[in-house]
Formats: structure tokens, C-alpha cells, sequence
């Protein structure tokens, strides 16, 4: 694509079109004023409408006023910002990039205005979190951020360079009094300390965006460890044996957990949480089932396997319900829910409840009549699987038991409708 003195030659992937988050501010009234110079052919710009300011309409005039002076089209998005607990910023940012999302098209680039300095106050802020090497790797000039890409063409760019090249065209923009006040963190370090830290050493962003990229390095290494120390050990039911992990040193073993975490889709356990884990969870005892919960998830035991798993909601009590036996079945919160295909559109009808104590079953192929508990503890069902174990039942005769499937005297008409127990929790047995 064509360049700009700020912005570097790439080939971008994807249909060609960009799109500019045009928040009307200097960085990004800069990045859309180098697009245009630089002659891309498809551009266009989103402007999203917080509602935070007074000014946000007049906002609104002046992204309109900019972009037909480019001569690029301007979408005006507006969105609700609701704070969920995790702050003003937070949840606009949020709403921000859902709303710009929503407005890509498959192959669509998005880009944003990040530049060497925002780079260096992302650093800082983790810093002051408290967080590790992959949460200080230097954020990348392209991503993917479905259903198109996300490109930062000014992560080499500093302030400075984005304002004399402002400056030097005459543009204007406009300035969002958040950006001004030290009630908010990125605003505060924007404004009082890496001033400071850039009249004491003047390469201080550019050494701070060093070393996020040097954090990018550990955290590949970090990861390519963690996948080697996995392979192989993952249990078919998700779970990891306790007594090969522990043969691991500690901060090895850390590391290992976190890749497998991450390779579960939940969210990164704090490092806290990971201490915790070895004192609660792997040195408990063996008939022991403890818990231990980190926002969006929770480590569980049976025996000499550990469990990752979203929250489970609490145990249902007393669950019984009807069913016509065709299609889905909801069960309560966090036990999944039942299938079974149509039988040329006839009701089946049937009755659902979760295991209780007592419950007797015969599987296919056993020869005889069974407790369910005693089935539970051959298979090694983990305690809140075994709470959270649909069955199937006619004039109370079990017919099917989920984990099990059918029982050997069961009708074979039914057992020809195959019942699929989907969704289930985590550690649940795979029939």
C-alpha cells in the first residue's frame, strides 16, 4: 500500500478496505490524515460516540467536519458504557471495541492509533499490576481481530513525532478532559510520570518498548515450554496427573499450568492463585475434594487428577422434571443439557432427575444390578460430576444414565434413539 513519512510500507492481509477508530483526538485525527495523504483507496473511518461528555455531540460535528475535508466517509456508532466493576475506562474501552467489531466486514483492517508512547504507559501499568512477562509483551502492529485484522501503524511513532506532524499540516483536534485528569491511571502517567522519567533518561519509552519486546521473547519461550511439558500428558478427561506434575520444580510447573489453562480457554489464574494451587489442591489429601477459585474459574481434585473448570454453579436439589424424549432437554445451571433425536416426530415420553443415593443400574454387558455409587468410584466419576449426573427413567426404571448411556434390559426401540448428554461438566466420564 501506498506510505506516508509516518507510516511504514506493508502488505496488509484481507480485503484491502481500512477502517480508523476516530475518536477526533490528536493521534487518531494524525492516523487518518497520513491514510488519506498516503492515498489508501478504500478508507473510511468509525467514530464511536461514548456519551461520557458533555461535548460528545460537538465531538461528533468535528469528526464530520475532518473526514469531509479528507474526503473520507464517517460512521457514527454510539454505545451505552456500562461499569461492571471494572472501571469508567475499562468498560469503555469494551463497549468501544465491540461496537467497532460489529462494524468490520470479513477482511476489513482496523486501525487504531497507538504509538510508542502508549505503548510505554501499557508497560508501566501492568508493572504496577504486578503481572508477568506475557502480560508485558509489546502489543503487536498486526493482529487478527476477527472477522478482519487490528494494525497499529504508530507503534515506532513517538508523541513527539505525532504532534510536529500535526503541527506542521495545521490540523486540528480535539481534547478529551479525561485525557487531563490524573483520577485515571493511564492519564496519570501520561501526564506525571513519564514526563518525569523522560527528563531523567530521554530514551525512556523507547527502553520501555524494548523491553516489552524483549518480554515477547520469554513469553514464546515460556509457551513453547509449556507446550512440550504437556505433550502427552493430558488426560482424555481434560485432567492432569498429579504425581507427574509434581516431578516438575515449582516455577516449571507454574508455567505448565498456565499453558494448559490457556489451552482450556479460561481465563489466566493470578499468580497468587498458582502458589495457592500446590498448598490447597496437590498436597491435599487424596480423598480430600478441594476447591480453590480464581475469577472465571476453579481447580478441582479426584484422587491424583486435577481439574480445570469454569465456576460451577451450585449443586441442583431435587431435580426432577418431565420429557417427551425428542430434541434438547435444559438441565439446571452448569449440568448441560439432554439430545435425542427425533423419532419421526414421536413423543418418548420419560422422566429426568439427577442421581441419588440408592440409585441402582445395570449397564450394557454387566451382569447384574449395581449401585450407581459403586459404578461412580470404578470409573473414578469425580464427587460434583456424580452430583451433577442426569438419568433417564420410566415408571422408575433408570433406562439411562448419563456417562453410562443405556441400561442392558432397556427397550431396544429406545436404545436406538441415541440420548447425548452435551455440555456436560468438566471431568465427566465420555460416553
Amino acid at each position: 500500500m501506498p506510505t506516508s513519512r509516518l507510516i511504514p510500507v506493508v502488505a496488509l492481509p484481507g480485503s484491502g478496505r481500512v477502517r480508523v477508530a476516530f475518536s477526533g483526538g490528536l493521534d487518531s485525527t494524525v492516523l487518518l490524515h497520513a491514510l488519506a495523504k498516503a492515498g489508501v483507496k478504500d478508507l473510511a473511518a468509525i467514530h464511536v460516540h461514548h456519551g461520557l461528555q458533555a461535548l460528545a455531540d460537538d465531538w461528533v460535528a468535528h469528526c464530520e467536519q475532518v473526514c469531509a475535508a479528507l474526503g473520507v466517509a464517517l460512521q457514527v456508532v454510539r454505545v451505552n458504557v456500562e461499569d461492571a466493576g471494572q472501571g469508567v475506562e475499562a468498560a469503555a474501552r469494551e463497549a468501544r471495541y465491540m461496537a467497532l467489531r460489529a462494524r468490520l466486514q470479513p477482511g476489513d483492517t482496523l486501525a487504531t492509533a497507538h504509538h510508542r508512547d502508549d505503548q510505554a504507559e501499557t508497560v508501566l501499568l501492568r508493572l504496577m499490576r504486578g503481572t508477568g512477562p506475557a502480560g508485558l509483551a509489546a502489543i503487536r502492529p498486526l493482529t487478527e481481530f476477527a472477522p478482519g485484522w487490528l494494525w497499529r501503524p504508530l507503534l515506532d511513532v513517538s508523541r513527539e513525532q505525532v504532534l510536529a506532524h500535526a503541527q506542521r499540516h495545521g490540523l486540528k483536534w480535539i481534547e478529551d478532559p479525561h485525557n487531563q485528569s490524573s483520577r485515571f491511571s493511564r492519564s496519570f502517567l501520561r501526564a506525571e510520570i513519564l514526563p518525569r522519567l523522560r527528563a531523567r533518561w530521554p530514551a525512556a519509552s523507547r527502553n520501555l518498548a524494548r523491553a516489552a519486546e524483549l518480554s515477547t521473547e520469554t513469553a514464546e519461550l515460556l509457551r513453547e515450554m509449556a507446550i512440550s511439558d504437556l505433550d502427552g500428558m493430558v488426560e482424555s478427561n481434560g485432567a492432569l496427573p498429579i504425581p507427574r506434575l509434581l516431578q516438575f520444580s515449582a516455577a516449571r510447573r507454574r508455567n505448565l499450568v498456565r499453558g494448559w489453562i490457556e489451552g482450556l480457554g479460561l481465563p489466566t489464574p493470578f499468580h497468587d492463585t498458582l502458589l495457592r494451587l500446590d498448598r490447597e489442591v496437590l498436597e491435599a489429601a487424596e480423598d480430600a475434594d478441594p476447591v480453590l477459585a480464581w475469577p472465571g474459574g476453579e481447580f478441582r481434585r479426584c484422587r491424583q487428577h486435577l481439574f480445570a473448570l469454569q465456576v460451577l454453579p451450585p449443586v441442583p436439589k431435587a431435580f426432577e422434571a418431565d420429557w417427551d424424549g425428542r430434541g434438547d432437554f435444559e438441565l439446571p445451571a452448569g449440568c448441560g443439557r439432554l439430545h435425542r433425536a427425533a423419532d419421526r416426530g414421536r413423543p418418548w415420553p420419560c422422566t429426568v432427575r439427577m442421581a441419588r443415593p440408592g440409585d441402582r443400574f445395570k449397564p450394557v454387558g454387566s451382569a447384574k444390578t449395581r449401585s450407581l455409587k459403586n459404578l461412580f468410584q470404578e470409573r473414578v466419576v469425580p464427587t460434583w460430576v456424580r452430583q451433577r449426573t442426569p438419568l433417564v427413567a420410566r415408571q422408575d426404571r433408570i433406562l439411562w444414565v448419563g456417562g453410562f448411556g443405556w441400561a442392558d434390559d432397556a427397550d431396544t426401540g429406545a436404545a436406538l434413539r441415541k440420548i447425548e448428554w452435551l455440555d456436560r461438566p468438566g471431568g465427566a466420564p465420555p460416553a
